[in-house]
C-alpha cells in the first residue's frame, strides 16, 4: 500500500463547493460570508433565528499524550464522518490551529490520514485571519496602556505592575522577557514587558466564551491590565479600549464554516491551548453547530485532566452545554510512552510497557465516569505499528473494569473505519446516565477549588501555594472575584506537575506557584510546574520542512 502524507491526502481530495456544505445545514448562499470556494463565515446572529435543533453533543478527549500528539483530532473528525455514513445529521466543531504547533513539533492540526478537515493548508496557514485580528485587538490594548502612560497617566499606572503583555502567534522564546520604550522620553517610558503566543492571550480566551458580539465587548473591558499606584486594578473599559478591540473582532467572532474530507460540514473556530487556557474552541461555533446537527461532535485540548476538566468546568457552566457522551482516545504508543518506553522506540511491541501505561488511560476513565458522571467510550486510535497482541491487551484490561472499547481506524479508513467507535456512542447516548456533576462547587474558595481539582482530577495528596500565589489569591478574593471557575496552567504529559512523572503517579503534590486574575475570560488562571505562555520552537522545527513550489503547492504540512 502506498504510503501517503496528510498533505498529499487533503491535496488529492474533491472538495464540495462550500455553498452546497451550507445546503446540508438548510443554509442558502446568502447566509454565509464567502472567504473563497471552500470557507465561509456564518453570522453569529443565525443563532436566534427560530427552529434550532438540539443536538447530542459528544466530547472527545484523551489520555496523557507523547509530544507528537494522539490522534485526537483525527478521531474527532473521523467519527462526525462515521456518524455521517450512519445516516445522522452530523456536525463536527474544532479549534483552530496555531501557528506555534505548525512551525514546531506538530506540523499541522486539522486531523490526519482520510480524516481531515480541509482545505487543510489554508486552516493551518493564517485560515480566515481570526488569530491574527485576536492578536491585533490584544496588541491594541498593549499600545493603548503605555500611550496612556507617555500622555500623562491619568489612572496613575504603576508602570512596574502591568500584568497585560503583548502577543503573537509563533513560538519566539526570545520574547518571553523584554525591556521596552527605551531611546529617549518620545519613545515612551521604559519598563519589563513580555509576549505570550496568542493562543495563550486573555483577548482568545474571552472571545472563545463569549455568547455574542455584546458578550464579547463587555468580557473585554473588563480586562485588568495592571495596577495603580495605590494598588486598585485598571481595566481595559477605563482605558476605553474595549469598543476598539471588539470592533477588530467583529468579523473574526463569525465561526468558520469548512468541510471534512467526506462532505460532513465543520465549524472550525477558535483555539486556545489547554495546558495553559480553557483548551476548547468558541462557544459560538459549538452552539451554531447544535443549532443546525443532530449530533455535534467537538473535541478538548490534550488529555481529560486538561482540556476535558476545563471543558466540563468552565465552558458547560459558561454556555449553559453538556455532552451527552464522551469519547477518551488512547493510543497503543502513548499507553507504550506512559509505561516509560521512550518516544523512538514507541514502535516496538512491547506489552510490559503498555502494561504499565494503562492505569493512565484508567485514570482519565474514572475522571470521566466516577467524577463528572458521564458515560464513555474508549476510542483505541489504530496506528500502523500496533500489533494485535498489544489491542487485544487493552481490550482485556478495560473489559475487566467494564469500560467500553472501540477500535479506532479513521486514519486510514476515514468514517468508515469509525463505525464501530460510532454505534458505541450512539448506544451510550441512548442508555447511558447522565448524571453530570461539576468537579468543584463555585462557592467554594478559590485555594479550595484548585485542591479539588488537583485531588479528584489529578490524583494529587494535596497542594502546595507558594507565598506569592497565597498573596495573589487573597487580593484576587478581595477584588470580589472568589466565585469563578478556576483554569489550571500545567505540562499536558503527566497528571502531574512534571512532565517525566508518566503513568499514574501516586503520592504526589502539586504546586502552584501563582494564581491570576482573568477578569475577561471570567476564569482565575493557577499556574504550576515550569509551564510558559511563550513556548519556544523545538531542535529541528516542523518549519524546517515546509515549503512552496513555483505554482504556489505546499508541502511539508503533516
Amino acid at each position: 500500500m502506498e504510503f501517503k502524507s496528510d498533505i498529499e491526502i487533503a491535496q488529492e481530495a474533491v472538495a464540495l463547493d462550500i455553498r452546497k456544505i451550507a445546503e446540508k445545514m438548510g443554509l442558502t448562499e446568502d447566509d454565509l460570508e464567502l472567504y473563497g470556494k471552500y470557507k465561509a463565515k456564518l453570522d453569529y446572529n443565525l443563532l436566534k433565528q427560530p427552529g434550532g435543533k438540539k443536538a447530542k453533543l459528544i466530547l472527545t478527549t484523551a489520555i496523557n499524550p507523547t509530544p507528537a500528539g494522539e490522534g485526537k483530532t483525527t478521531t474527532t473528525i473521523g467519527l462526525a464522518d462515521a456518524l455521517s455514513k450512519l445516516g445522522k445529521n452530523t456536525m463536527v466543531a474544532l479549534r483552530e490551529p496555531s501557528l506555534g504547533p505548525v512551525f514546531g513539533v506538530k506540523g499541522g492540526a486539522a486531523g490526519g490520514g482520510y480524516a481531515q478537515v480541509i482545505p487543510m493548508e489554508d486552516i493551518n496557514l493564517h485560515f480566515t485571519g481570526d488569530f491574527h485580528a485576536i492578536g491585533a485587538a490584544n496588541n491594541l490594548l498593549a499600545a493603548l496602556i503605555d500611550n496612556h502612560i507617555q500622555q500623562g497617566n491619568a489612572l496613575d499606572i504603576d508602570t512596574r505592575r502591568i500584568t497585560w503583555k503583548r502577543c503573537m502567534d509563533m513560538n519566539d522564546r526570545q520574547l518571553r522577557f523584554i525591556t521596552d520604550g527605551l531611546g529617549g522620553k518620545a519613545n515612551g517610558t521604559p519598563r519589563e514587558d513580555g509576549f505570550d503566543i496568542t493562543v495563550a492571550s486573555e483577548v482568545m480566551a474571552a472571545f472563545c466564551l463569549a455568547n455574542d458580539i455584546s458578550d464579547l465587548r463587555e468580557r473585554l473591558g473588563k480586562i485588568i491590565i495592571g495596577y495603580s499606584r495605590s494598588d486598585k486594578p485598571v481595566t481595559a473599559s477605563e482605558l476605553n479600549a474595549n469598543g476598539a478591540m471588539a470592533a477588530l473582532l467583529k468579523d473574526a467572532l463569525k465561526p468558520n464554516l469548512v468541510q471534512t474530507l467526506e462532505g460532513t460540514p465543520a465549524f472550525v473556530h477558535g483555539g486556545p491551548f489547554a495546558n495553559i487556557a480553557h483548551g476548547c474552541n468558541s462557544v459560538i461555533a459549538t452552539k451554531m453547530a447544535m443549532h443546525f446537527a443532530d449530533y455535534v461532535v467537538t473535541e478538548a485540548g490534550f488529555g481529560a485532566d486538561l482540556g476535558a476538566e476545563k471543558f466540563l468546568d468552565i465552558k458547560c457552566r459558561m454556555a449553559g452545554i453538556k455532552p451527552d457522551a464522551v469519547v477518551i482516545v488512547a493510543t497503543v504508543r502513548a499507553l507504550k510512552y506512559n509505561g516509560g518506553v521512550k518516544k523512538d522506540d514507541l514502535g516496538t511491541e512491547n506489552l510490559e510497557a503498555l502494561e504499565k501505561g494503562l492505569p493512565n488511560l484508567l485514570k482519565h476513565v474514572e475522571n470521566i465516569t466516577q467524577v463528572f458522571k458521564l458515560p464513555a467510550v474508549v476510542a483505541i486510535n489504530r496506528f500502523p505499528l500496533d500489533t494485535e497482541a498489544e489491542l487485544d491487551l487493552i481490550r482485556s484490561r478495560c473489559k475487566d473494569l467494564g469500560v467500553n472499547v472501540a477500535l479506532s481506524e479513521v486514519w486510514s479508513g476515514g468514517g468508515a473505519g469509525g463505525k464501530e467507535l460510532a454505534q458505541n456512542v450512539l448506544d451510550l447516548i441512548e442508555n447511558g446516565t447522565k448524571d453530570f456533576e461539576y468537579a468543584y462547587d463555585l462557592k467554594m474558595s478559590i485555594k479550595d477549588k484548585i485542591n479539588a481539582i488537583a485531588t479528584k482530577i489529578y490524583g494529587a495528596d494535596g497542594v502546595d501555594f507558594l507565598p506569592l500565589a497565597l498573596k495573589q489569591i487573597q487580593e484576587i478574593e478581595d477584588l470580589g472575584f472568589s466565585d469563578v471557575p478556576i483554569c489550571m496552567a500545567k505540562t499536558q504529559y503527566s497528571l502531574t506537575d512534571d512532565q517525566t512523572k508518566l503513568g499514574r503517579p501516586v503520592g504526589f503534590r502539586i504546586t502552584v506557584k501563582n494564581v491570576k486574575i482573568s477578569a475577561g475570560a471570567g476564569f482565575a488562571v493557577a499556574m504550576t510546574g515550569d509551564i510558559m505562555t511563550m513556548p519556544g520552537l523545538p531542535k529541528v522545527p516542523a518549519a524546517n520542512r515546509i515549503d512552496v513550489d513555483e505554482n504556489g503547492k505546499i508541502s511539508g504540512l503533516f
